[in-house]
């Protein structure tokens, strides 16, 4: 386990709507990525009021699980204007100010959210200042590279990052190496981070990330192949600092 490189920093500032790579990042002991799941949409059955006051399950937010044509959402995010803009192939780009402009990021979604669903109501953001991750701990996500060609190719077709939502993506590990790392501590950059657990996953990521459409039976393929659907792993950030793409990765 040497000569791991971070490959990518990605992060979806509003959850299920987009996607994008970053070149950098400051990470805090005990938070998210920042701007990563700052926001979530919330739908019409969601139990809370206005804004949620902590971490709430995702399942009261719209999601690429529910509809994968989300999936195919594209994100950039100016940090300093909190702007973000949206395209996706079926919409015409929106630019919005967050939270100001909610309003126009629901109704930008809703053509693309059925209609069977409970519909789209409110962008929301955690009173708390937290994320709205898929997990109420304020992990941070680490995947493979490696396990990804590997999977890709069981599936017979080349598989992009952007299927998994992932966070960090390391290059140099060996197939499915980074659940060994489970337990031990790792340093990016100036930051320091330990891996907690697996990442269980669901519908979302057999959609294609460009179309929106379900063409890759990921869930299927893990299950076959190696008896179980986890895939990537989470850590939480206990040495806060600086990290970059190109930065070494060391395992402590």
């Amino acid at each position: 386990m040497s000569d791991l490189r971070l490959a990518h920093i990605c992060r979806h500032p509003i959850k299920s709507v987009g996607f994008e790579e970053i070149a950098r990042a400051a990470l805090t002991p005990g938070r998210a990525l920042p701007f990563d799941r700052a926001w979530a949409v919330a739908h019409e059955a969601a139990d809370f009021g206005d804004q949620p006051q902590g971490w709430e399950p995702k399942l009261k937010f719209l999601r690429g699980w529910a509809e994968g044509a989300l999936m195919a959402i594209r994100a950039q995010f100016d940090d300093a204007t909190q702007t973000v803009t949206l395209s996706h192939p079926a919409r015409p780009d929106l630019i919005a100010r967050l939270p100001d402009e909610g309003d126009a990021v629901v109704e930008w979604l809703r053509p693309l959210w059925p209609e069977r669903r409970p519909a789209p109501r409110r962008l929301v953001a955690r009173a708390d200042g937290g994320a709205l991750t898929d997990v109420p701990d304020p992990w941070i996500s680490i995947l493979s590279l490696t396990s990804n060609r590997i999977l890709g190719q069981r599936l017979g077709q080349e598989l992009s990052i952007h299927r998994w939502r992932a966070n960090l993506w390391v290059e140099g590990l060996a197939p499915w190496e980074e659940f060994d790392l489970i337990g031990r501590e790792i340093e990016i950059g100036g930051a320091r981070l330990k891996i907690t657990q697996r990442i269980t996953r669901c519908r979302a990521t057999c959609a294609n990330p460009r179309t929106g459409q379900l063409d890759a039976d990921t869930l299927g393929t893990l299950e076959d192949g190696y008896g179980h659907q986890d895939f990537g792993v989470y850590a939480e950030v206990i040495a806060g600092g600086q990290i970059a793409v190109g930065d070494t990765v060391r395992p402590c």
